[in-house]
């Protein structure tokens, strides 16, 4: 006498399901639990579900039917209701199908796949995104190298260490090796290697409105300048990311946006921004010159307006509350933040490697770094070639 077959309960058989689509069992837990003897039970009640029949987990032993040729009892809206889960299964296929179905090449149908044949079939899944399942089979088996062109983004965004967008790269692309392209293709290529840059987070500003200001503001959001050392612009900047809180003072030239001093110390006193001046000054013509800041305390200091009028500068100053009126340092402290220190997981680091990501960041800025207002040159390439 044969063995007696195991009897499961739809709503033992809809609970596999739901551990199986959560994917945090496996199908040795599941038959474990449930008591199941074979594998292939877990299979069959997954493909039914895949194949819209979930009628078929609350039918009898014995009495097999497939979809689309069910017992004579079922009526016509039972029928329907099948059809309609049909459609809702490749609906929700669909949906994971990135932009136009034009621009699945074959890498992105392999992945579209391989994260959905868990829930649905090959078949089913080809089927909705109108790729041959043999076409699918014959991509999967063979290994995608990168083009030419893709090869040659990759190669420029690995040398600015993943730091400029897709518009950067078609200019570079331009620029250098004479290829011209769409910023949308080099954009997707991007995506399609996970090499974008990182966007920096807007932030919102309040502005204050008018104020008395220590000094005029000669800049007046003026941020242009004819000739080196014509203007520049100074600001303060927390640096929260080694053992201790640090804190970067900078002076940035308006011309080609070249940093020409920078001091980080543990404290936001006057000597930071006195010696910031001073080693902006070492070796060259400040005569004129118009230095731009807030109205922190560091700058309406009488030292430090005394060093500037000793080196022949005019002192400049925001509005009060303002961030507007010094747009482009506040920007570049953003930037540094947002390409230096937050392009990797959050970690704790010590103050030397701080200093030391704050002067590689430094030189990468100034002699690497391609500007679009400067013609994609980096801000000291653009001053060779103005000389």
């Amino acid at each position: 006498m044969g063995e007696k077959k195991n009897v499961y309960s739809e709503e033992v058989k809809r609970r596999v399901i739901e551990m199986k689509l959560s994917k945090k069992y496996t199908n040795k837990q599941i038959m474990k639990k449930f008591g199941i003897r074979s594998v292939s039970q877990i299979k069959r009640w997954m493909k039914w579900f895949r194949d819209g029949e979930e009628h078929r987990l609350s039918q009898p032993i014995g009495k097999q039917y497939s979809f689309g040729k069910g017992p004579e009892e079922l009526n016509e809206v039972d029928q329907l209701k099948r059809q309609i889960r049909h459609l809702e299964i490749q609906n929700e296929i669909l949906k994971k199908v990135p932009g136009n179905r034009k621009e699945l090449v074959p890498e992105i149908v392999i992945e579209l796949v391989e994260s959905l044949k868990e829930v649905y079939t090959v078949s089913m899944i080809c089927d909705c995104i109108r790729v041959p399942r043999s076409t699918y089979y014959r991509w999967a088996q063979k290994s995608w190298e990168p083009t030419e062109l893709e090869q040659l983004i990759i190669d420029i965004c690995k040398s600015l260490h993943y730091r400029v967008g897709h518009r950067m790269v078609k200019k570079l692309l331009k620029e250098e090796h004479n290829i011209s392209v769409n910023r949308l293709t080099a954009q997707r290529i991007m995506q399609k290697y996970k090499i974008q840059c990182r966007v920096k987070p807007k932030r919102k500003s309040n502005i204050a409105g008018e104020s008395k200001c220590v000094v005029p503001n000669l800049l007046e959001q003026n941020f242009k300048a004819d000739r080196p050392n014509q203007k520049w612009v100074t600001d303060i900047t927390y640096l929260p990311f080694g053992e201790s809180m640090m804190y970067l003072s900078t002076i940035m030239d308006l011309y080609n946006n070249e940093i020409v001093a920078y001091r980080v110390s543990h404290n936001q006193e006057e000597e930071l921004v006195l010696e910031t001046l001073k080693a902006a000054c070492n070796g060259r013509e400040t005569k004129g010159l118009i230095l731009h800041s807030d109205q922190g305390a560091q700058y309406t200091s009488y030292a430090f307006q005394e060093l500037a009028e000793e080196k022949g500068i005019i002192t400049s100053m925001s509005r009060k509350g303002n961030c507007f009126d010094n747009a482009v340092i506040e920007s570049f402290h953003s930037t540094i933040k947002s390409e230096e220190f937050y392009t990797h997981q959050k970690m704790r680091l010590t103050n030397s490697i701080v200093l030391e990501k704050v002067e590689l960041y430094m030189y990468y800025y100034n002699y690497i770094r391609p500007f679009s207002k400067l013609n994609c040159l980096s801000p000291v390439q653009f001053r060779a070639k103005a000389a």
